[in-house]
């Protein structure tokens, strides 16, 4: 890691005050944070079972570790029940059915990112304060990894688009597993699916390559096919109910976070005041909730929003997927077609519902909080150096779930649609 330094006779230091510092601006992550509520206790399940639906949320966080020793936390699912009633006068006792609970887990650790404020005389030979400059470059840091670790285990893939924003390194790095601390899990076979270009299907391969075109895009019939589906499948993923949103019963409704190029292909096939008016409208019975303004769209029950950064794979790029619905072995030999060229890719959006991905916070000793600073001098107090730091930890929630004819290992709360995108610019 190298020591920021302003050597003698640079530009940045102080000959003619400056008029003003300017900095680049990075994609401002702000969604996922609006996504989030309470890990649900037992009174929350007890509800759902009544049809009293919580406050479901797809982000949903886990303070215990804050206030007692551990780097673990477990959740439960209760599986439904089925079976036949018995009636009239025959005998019922004896014949209680047994429930049975699933259950995942995840582990918290510590990351940490130190930024150097510079020496004394780097310290004099510039007219900025570093050290407020330091800090603010960190908590930029810090937020951007957040939101980064959120999408890559709800998606089940880091994807390969690499620029200076993305602070998850690539899968092949070698820290990668550590960094992400809980394994990214690619989707669950009933969770998995791709564009057809006027619908969706799961996901196919023929030889080594998915069989997916560059037609095959994200457009108003496959939002249309999404909902199909989610209406027809067993024990789909549970609808998102925002604070206050007098329609959550009535209306239910998913997220469906889409990349940049996914939305632009989706714009392009329907009407766009319609799908945004459906947005302002559903807004004004929820409080007016940030999600639904700007550049969101409502289509058939699914807010559809940006996401930070796509998750996204290039020709030639492994696409992991799961074959069978009861193992959770992934298949990694399937590419992107070697078709797609330079000009097209796979961008993988994702339907959220309630509790679709867990996180856990510990505490940190001396902050007594999840996040904490510290700045320590170095050199004899010739050097400063700035670290943020988290302890954390993130988890897509899944579980063995009995569907009836089968158990089936299923996301609980998310689904993923891989789509073509013509690359912007080429």
């Amino acid at each position: 890691m190298g020591q920021t330094t302003v050597p003698y006779g640079s530009p940045q230091a102080v000959q003619i005050q400056s008029a003003g510092l300017f900095a680049m601006n990075m994609q401002r992550p702000t969604v996922l944070n609006r996504l989030t509520g309470k890990l649900p206790q037992q009174s929350d399940a007890e509800g759902k079972l009544r049809f009293q639906s919580p406050n479901d949320m797809p982000v949903v966080r886990c303070m215990d570790l804050t206030k007692m020793a551990g780097d673990e936390v477990t959740f439960d699912l209760i599986n439904p029940m089925s079976g036949k009633p018995i009636m009239g006068e025959r005998v019922a006792e004896g014949k209680g059915k047994e429930m049975s609970f699933s259950q995942d887990s995840l582990r918290i650790n510590q990351s940490r990112f130190p930024i150097s404020a510079g020496g004394k005389m780097t310290q004099q030979r510039t007219p900025h304060e570093l050290r407020g400059l330091a800090r603010a470059q960190g908590h930029n840091y810090m937020t951007r990894l957040e939101d980064q670790l959120c999408l890559t285990h709800m998606a089940g893939a880091r994807g390969f688009a690499d620029d200076i924003e993305w602070a998850v390194p690539l899968a092949a790095d070698s820290d990668f597993t550590e960094i992400v601390v809980n394994t990214v899990k690619a989707p669950t076979k009933n969770r998995h699916f791709m564009s057809t270009g006027t619908g969706i299907e799961g996901i196919k391969a023929g030889g080594n390559e998915i069989t997916i075109a560059t037609t095959d895009v994200m457009n108003i019939d496959l939002v249309d096919a999404l909902r199909t589906k989610l209406d027809g499948m067993p024990l789909p993923p549970p609808p998102v109910k925002f604070e206050g949103d007098q329609m959550s019963n009535d209306a239910p409704m998913r997220v469906l976070m889409v990349s940049s190029e996914q939305y632009t292909s989706l714009v392009q096939s329907t009407n766009f005041r319609t799908f945004q008016a459906n947005a302002m409208a559903r807004a004004s019975m929820a409080k007016n909730n940030p999600l639904f303004m700007g550049e969101a769209g409502l289509w058939n029950g699914i807010l559809i929003i940006k996401m930070p950064k796509a998750i996204r794979f290039f020709a030639g790029d492994a696409i992991n997927w799961c074959a069978a619905n009861t193992t959770e072995t992934e298949t990694t030999t399937d590419l992107v077609p070697a078709a797609f060229g330079t000009g097209y890719a796979v961008d993988r959006a994702i339907l959220l519902g309630g509790q679709a991905l867990a996180e856990a916070y510990g505490k940190h000793s001396k902050s007594g909080n999840p996040f904490f600073w510290s700045e320590k001098e170095l050199d004899h107090g010739d050097k400063l150096e700035v670290l943020i730091g988290m302890i954390g930890g993130k988890s897509k929630t899944r579980f063995l779930v009995d569907h009836g004819p089968q158990e089936e290992y299923t996301d609980y709360g998310v689904m993923c649609i891989d789509t073509a995108v013509k690359i912007a610019g080429v």
